[in-house]
């Protein structure tokens, strides 16, 4: 087979820190699969600026104007990494044979890339980067994502142990993909849904080399809770439940207060029954809260809103007509920014 275009998407947040280092290394790579005549001549690293507020698309459309492998997707404003991620993969399918995407952080090992790539030769669509260990987590982290996992598959989601977002998809992976019209995106649960050949790589993570992460707890429990509520009905199931134990509690509490009564040994007391409204009263709004956030979801979807906009993408311009907007602007390439 002739060799295939690849192209390496990478979502970005804030990445000015980091994202001199990524380009170098990831440029890099690229060019030694060239040589050793992995990928196609045409390959190349799309950027997705996630509405940076940094200089990270300052960054990105230099380099894009130095290199012929370095591009970029600036969007019109921040709409959340699974989303900036659809968006770089939509976007690179329409030019590649297949495409890899990966976090601008560099914990994940870009030496892999080469075994994917062999992978795909074999004929598989998906390939998958999965952690080996966990071992430069600290505690609570490793404790909560081991937790999250056990939890997903618990509730019949099936998810790939220990793999974030680091995988090949190859073009018709990804143009099934853009099948999915939901709104509330949760790729690593729905990846698996497609069907496609499949396999992973394991890989050893890396610790950070720059800039801070942009997955706090905050907004990893945001996340967790999203593919939960997105992929699964269990938690309105589980609520039901709790009422439905609930209500058989009190019948049978009533019967041995009724019981009481007749033989004369009732106490008055307002703990129990204090106890019992706030008890009451909390499942309640528990069960409120959480199907109002089914609805929201189903709000959400039913606006059918795009899922983001996208302001520049140098894959749709030339280098000649990139130049003359930068000679138009004084040699100034903060006009496109």
């Amino acid at each position: 087979m002739n060799d295939p275009i690849l192209t390496i998407v990478v979502p970005c947040y804030n990445e000015e820190e980091m994202l001199p280092e990524t380009i170098s290394v990831l440029l890099e790579e690229i060019n030694y699969l060239i040589e050793i005549n992995i990928i196609s001549k045409d390959s190349k690293v799309l950027f997705v600026d996630d509405g940076s507020r940094d200089r990270t698309w300052s960054i990105i459309y230099k380099n894009s104007l130095e290199s012929e492998f370095v591009h970029g997707l600036k969007l019109a404003r921040n709409v959340g990494h699974q989303n900036a991620l659809l968006a770089g993969l939509i976007t690179a399918c329409k030019t590649s044979d297949c495409v890899i995407s990966i976090d601008a952080d560099l914990q994940d090992d870009v030496g892999v890339i080469k075994d994917f790539m062999q992978k795909f030769r074999e004929g598989f669509d998906i390939v998958y980067g999965v952690r080996k260990k966990r071992d430069t987590d600290k505690f609570f982290k490793k404790a909560t994502a081991l937790g999250f996992y056990k939890m997903m598959q618990r509730l019949g989601v099936n998810l790939v142990y220990n793999h974030a977002d680091f995988r090949l998809m190859s073009k018709r992976a990804v143009e099934e993909l853009e099948k999915f019209e939901e709104v509330n995106l949760f790729l690593r649960g729905i990846v698996p849904l497609l069907g496609f050949p499949s396999t992973s790589i394991y890989y050893d993570r890396k610790e950070r080399l720059a800039g801070d992460t942009k997955y706090p707890f905050k907004k990893m429990l945001s996340f967790a809770f999203e593919g939960i509520t997105s992929f699964s009905v269990t938690p309105i199931r589980f609520v039901m439940l709790v009422g439905i134990l609930s209500f058989i509690t009190s019948l049978l509490f009533g019967t041995y207060f009724i019981t009481l009564k007749f033989l004369g040994e009732t106490q008055t007391g307002w703990t129990s029954l204090i106890t019992s409204i706030w008890l009451i009263g909390g499942l309640q709004l528990i069960a409120i809260g959480l199907i109002g956030e089914y609805i929201g979801k189903v709000y959400k979807e039913s606006k059918r809103r795009p899922r983001y906009s996208i302001d520049v993408n140098t894959l749709n311009l030339t280098q000649q007509l990139m130049e003359r907007n930068l000679e138009s602007n004084g040699g100034d390439h903060r006009e496109l920014l």
